[in-house]
């Protein structure tokens, strides 16, 4: 596609675009959407075609012939990794005679993290961006395309384009100026307050906590964290999503982006959580453990991120897809955001009605969520 000086093309994967061009879109803000964290996703052999994640980024390029934006795209053979469930939308095109797959993502694989879905260097180039995935997706006959846990402040775009716009929910912990976790602590009410004093107390009972980041992090401890992450991908997903090597190239590309927390019994590793480290937020991504320990889960994924949001001056802790249980442990309740493009005019209207009566749905379960809070009233 090319308008006067605008031009848009498909690059062979994240690594054919210079990391210097990529980053000058995507900012600093968020790791998830950085050039070294898509292109190790793709190196590791676990954003690839052959896993159902063929790489294939949009870019536009501006008058002086570098990329002016870029979408994260990838043609997708299943919908697995999204945590943004179309498996619905897929079964019902199926019956009508349709393939749903391939279809468009534009999307961090196997991250529900929200974030700048249109990279923008020159943010003028939005529309013309869109209008390139669109093209994308028509002229290579793909069902959709979806790009999903979009950044509030890019739904106007996406939604001036015509996309239909998916509500979701994520509880997100918030620093409202604590310097503490007592001062977290303090804001709860009473009974609140107490429980979360008890359940970090049975979650360390007989435990070293370990924080390692940076050139702190060993080849060993991503042999302890690997040990973990299998284990739970087993019993979440049927496999792990992420390889081996995945782990290794973070490290040595993204240290300083990196958080680990350790749970110890013995000097022997039970236990632990990886986190990526934003400009403003604090990423829990992945968590795991050989040992079940009451309360370990909340202590190491929601209390310890807390403590090290604070220490770090972070506004806010993100701790990945769903979990009321959240709640009661101080994280709340925020929207989260996809946007659609369903180019067969049947079908739109079909997942416009179902989106319409999801997001009544999904507005009222926030409003009473909200109304759970342990924060104290008034």
């Amino acid at each position: 596609m090319s308008t006067n000086a605008v031009t848009a093309r498909i690059a062979d994967g994240i690594a054919a675009i210079p990391a210097a061009d990529w980053d000058a879109c995507a900012g600093t803000a968020n790791p998830f959407v950085s050039h070294t964290f898509l292109a190790i996703l793709e190196a590791s052999g676990s954003a690839i075609a052959r896993t159902g994640w063929q790489p294939i980024p949009i870019l536009v390029d501006g008058p002086d012939g570098r990329p002016a934006a870029i979408a994260p795209a990838y043609a997708k053979s299943h919908s697995q990794g999204e945590y943004v469930f179309d498996h619905a939308w897929a079964d019902a095109w199926e019956r009508a005679g349709g393939s749903y797959y391939p279809k468009l993502q534009v999307a961090v694989p196997f991250s529900p993290v929200p974030g700048p879905r249109l990279l923008l260097r020159d943010p003028a180039q939005a529309p013309a961006l869109i209008a390139a995935i669109e093209a994308v997706t028509d002229q290579h006959h793909l069902s959709s395309a979806h790009a999903t846990f979009v950044s509030p402040d890019q739904l106007p775009a996406f939604e001036s384009a015509g996309w239909l716009l998916r509500e979701g929910t994520q509880f997100h912990w918030q620093n409202d100026g604590y310097t503490r976790f007592d001062d977290f602590l303090d804001a709860l009410a009473s009974r609140k307050r107490k429980a979360i004093r008890k359940e970090r107390s049975a979650a360390v009972d007989g435990l070293t906590i370990r924080h390692v980041s940076g050139a702190g992090i060993s080849e060993a401890d991503w042999d302890a964290f690997w040990r973990f992450y299998q284990d739970t991908g087993a019993r979440k997903w049927g496999q792990p999503y992420l390889t081996r090597s995945f782990f290794t190239l973070l490290g040595q590309t993204m240290a300083d982006k990196v958080l680990l927390i350790f749970a110890e019994r013995d000097g022997r590793t039970i236990a632990g959580a990886l986190n990526l480290i934003g400009e403003e937020t604090l990423y829990g991504r992945y968590w795991g453990c050989t040992e079940e320990v009451p309360f370990l889960h909340f202590e190491l994924c929601y209390y310890q991120a807390i403590d090290a949001a604070i220490a770090r001056g972070l506004k806010t802790v993100e701790a990945g897809a769903q979990g009321e249980h959240k709640l009661a442990r101080g994280y709340v309740p925020v929207p989260t955001w996809s946007a659609h493009y369903i180019p067969d005019r049947n079908f739109r209207r079909a997942i416009t009605d179902f989106l319409a009566r999801e997001r009544a749905s999904v507005e009222a379960d926030q409003e009473y969520l909200g109304e759970l809070t342990p924060f104290r009233r008034g």
